[in-house]
């Protein structure tokens, strides 16, 4: 009896490891102790290959939202370092008109417009020609003016507004660049893009910008280009300022 108690036992047993995937063998077993993928199924899919399944595709990575936005704050700052660089670049002309302040000579501090034959008249130095001329050129011309009155002169000069009147359209249109802001209308954000010659077919429309500087600080202004051009909506047209920058993304998706 005890005898057929035991061999019940371990058909019991035998049975058991079969139902949970285990293997009963000798010191030489090395099967795993959790079953692996059934036949026909790969091991990095979550479905069988079975008739009329098909294989499970995982669908292609995209760029979150907080990488496409430091993304695209990253643009933004090459697009402000490349219009610092145009306007270091800008030669005076007629009608700028010039903050002019001379160190430790408050008096002489003023602005001043420049005429149309390109002269400013300044305090002590008279008259100078300044169109054409760079910032750094036009306070070397006052300096030199100035030497006969005041020892060691420093002057510093600020164009506080253009004359010649300007806008920047850059990013995913077809003609990016600088583009004159016209005295007699004003100009709306669609229209200058529309002087770039459209967005291109990479353009991320509805995330349009325009950046507009403002006393050393950057205002970014969001446009609902689809709004204004599908839904008809032109009170979200921003009117543009002098230097203003519209700026299209390029799309993520």
């Amino acid at each position: 009896m005890r005898r057929f108690l035991v061999c019940a036992a371990a058909a019991l047993l035998l049975a058991a490891c079969g139902r949970i995937g285990l293997r009963v063998g000798g010191p030489g077993a090395e099967e795993p102790l959790l079953p692996g993928p059934a036949a026909g199924v790969p091991a990095d899919s979550g479905n069988p290959t079975e008739p009329g399944i098909p294989p499970m595709k995982l669908a292609p990575k995209e760029p979150g939202k907080p990488a496409v936005l430091a993304n695209e704050e990253a643009k933004i700052q090459e697009v402000l370092h490349y219009v610092d660089t145009q306007q270091q670049g800008y030669r005076i002309s007629s009608a700028d008109l010039l903050q002019i302040t001379v160190y430790q000579e408050e008096a002489l501090g003023r602005k001043v417009r420049v005429s149309p034959e390109g002269i400013i008249t300044f305090p002590l130095a008279g008259k100078v020609q300044v169109a054409g001329l760079s910032v750094a050129d036009a306070e070397a011309a006052v300096i030199e003016k100035l030497k006969r009155y005041v020892i060691d002169p420093q002057v510093s000069i600020f164009i506080e507004d253009y004359g010649n009147k300007q806008v920047y359209v850059l990013g995913e249109v077809k003609k990016p660049g600088s583009y004159p802001l016209p005295t007699e209308a004003p100009l709306s954000v669609i229209e200058a893009i529309t002087l770039a010659g459209g967005f291109t077919e990479y353009a991320a429309v509805d995330r349009t910008r325009v950046i507009r500087k403002s006393k050393g600080t950057s205002d970014i202004l969001p446009i609902a280009v689809s709004a204004i051009m599908k839904g008809g909506d032109k009170s979200k047209d921003v009117q543009l300022k002098p230097n203003d920058v519209v700026y299209v993304p390029e799309t993520y998706f």
